[in-house]
Formats: C-alpha cells, sequence, structure tokens
C-alpha cells in the first residue's frame, strides 16, 4: 500500500507539472534544459508561404526516399503486426504520405487510414496515387483525437512528427494511439547527449537562415524528446500504457506502446 500510495503521489505531480516539463526530461541537465525552444517550426506556422512549407515537405520526402528512411520505418511498422494477415494500419501526421505508400507496396492487403491536420498537404495526398489506391483511406484527423473506436486499428503509427508537440498534447498522443490501436509506434528524431547536441547545431545554424529544411531541422532538433520524457508522457497519459524504447542516440528514436485492454 505505501509503494503504491507513492506511485500515485509520482503521477501526481507529473499531472500537474507536465506542461512544464522540459524536452529532455524531468531529469534534464541545465544544459539540456537550454537546448529547446518554444519558437515553431514554419510547418507550424500559419504566417509563412504555403510555397515555403511545401518545400520543406519535399526535402522532407526526398530525405526519406534518398536515406532509405521510408522503407526502413515501414520495416518497423509491419514487424508490429507480423502476426496480424490484412492489418489496419493508421497513419497519423502523414505529411507527404511517403510512409503509407511504402506500406502498400510492402503489404498489399494492409488497410491504411492516411491522417495528417495540414489541408494542403492533405490534398496533396487525396490528389495522388494514394487518393484512389482501394486499401487506402485519406482524411483529416489529429492525433490528439482520433476519431476511431476503441482497438479499432492494429497499428497506429506517427513518424517524425512528435516533436512538434507541446507535452500536454504529446501525452494525449500516448493516450489516444493506445486507446485507438493495439498497438502505438512512434519513431521521431534522436535528442542526443548535451555536448554531440551541440556539435550538431553548429554544423546546422549558418544555414538555418537560407534553407527552409534547415531552419525547421534546428528547431526539430530542439523540440525532440529524449528517453526519459517519453515515459514522463506516456505515464502522464495513464500509468497502464507499457513503453518500449531503443535507437535513439544518432539513429531516430523507436517507440512502442501498448496497453492491456483489460485496463
Amino acid at each position: 500500500a505505501a509503494i503504491q500510495s507513492s506511485m500515485m503521489a509520482y503521477m501526481g505531480s507529473q499531472l500537474v507539472d507536465i506542461d512544464r516539463m522540459p524536452r529532455g526530461g524531468p531529469d534534464a541537465s541545465c544544459l539540456d534544459r537550454c537546448l529547446e525552444t518554444d519558437r515553431l517550426e514554419y510547418l507550424d506556422r500559419d504566417d509563412v508561404d504555403d510555397r515555403v512549407k511545401r518545400s520543406v515537405v519535399r526535402a522532407l520526402e526526398w530525405t526519406g526516399e534518398f536515406f532509405g528512411y521510408h522503407e526502413k520505418f515501414a520495416h518497423i511498422a509491419l514487424d508490429e503486426v507480423a502476426d496480424v494477415p490484412d492489418p489496419k494500419i493508421l497513419e497519423l501526421g502523414s505529411g507527404h504520405g511517403g510512409l503509407s505508400r511504402q506500406l502498400l507496396e510492402m503489404h498489399p492487403t494492409a488497410e491504411l487510414t492516411i491522417t495528417d491536420i495540414e489541408p494542403t498537404s492533405l490534398a496533396a495526398i487525396a490528389a495522388g496515387d494514394l487518393g484512389e489506391h482501394p486499401q487506402a483511406i485519406v482524411r483529416e484527423m489529429d492525433a490528439t483525437a482520433i476519431e476511431a473506436a476503441d482497438g479499432h486499428f492494429d497499428l497506429a503509427v506517427f513518424v517524425l512528427s512528435f516533436h512538434h508537440l507541446p507535452p500536454s498534447l504529446a501525452s494525449r498522443v500516448f493516450a489516444e494511439g493506445t486507446r485507438a490501436a493495439a498497438k502505438l509506434l512512434i519513431i521521431d528524431l534522436p535528442r542526443p547527449p548535451s555536448p554531440l547536441h551541440l556539435v550538431r547545431l553548429a554544423t546546422m545554424l549558418p544555414f538555418a537562415p537560407l534553407i527552409p529544411f534547415v531552419h525547421d531541422g534546428v528547431i526539430s532538433s530542439l523540440r525532440a524528446y529524449s528517453p526519459s520524457a517519453l515515459r514522463a508522457l506516456a505515464a502522464h497519459a495513464d500509468p497502464a500504457i507499457d513503453v518500449q524504447l531503443r535507437g535513439g542516440l544518432i539513429s531516430p528514436q523507436v517507440v512502442v506502446a501498448s496497453r492491456s485492454r483489460s485496463q
């Protein structure tokens, strides 16, 4: 009973402080706490020309293809539903649709629901091959308020977009993703140790004012969550959520979250 009381007190403190939690997590160092920002990326701003936003999206799509991220991330996702013959997969924050396209190529019987909250990106996806694909549905949906019944999807996937969200909304993704799907897969930028983080930022900052993609990359790096932050976000959403983490030093962080349906 004493242990349970202590755990509840700990969770209560997380509930109170989650909005002020550093991106480096509750145990972040002083230096790490300085390496974050409230500034928004071009993709998240309403005062930025759509042409600038589209240039960032195109750059993200190109880097995903050039470095093989779409295929790599699709393999990670499909491994999580390897025992499901015709998996129902929800992609949140799909951006350019590159991951969903790769998933359908690798698993032709998968059913994909491709979503985003950005109208221009959604319109571009709907106007392309994914909009006509018999195994795909393209629709507007917020990752923090998934419009689906409990357990409707076998897997919800949120790739390279989680860092856009402040802690309170990021925690909602854990709550909603593990409610609407058997598993929630988050793949996002790593938050390296502070000295390495400083080196990475130093190489990017000179180009940030000139190249929109680099500008957003710098801000993304400063807004990325650490492993301890990801655990705290999941615990804030529901202590019953189990979180498995891998990668994250230099390679992208991979988070698999789930909870018992008996909870």
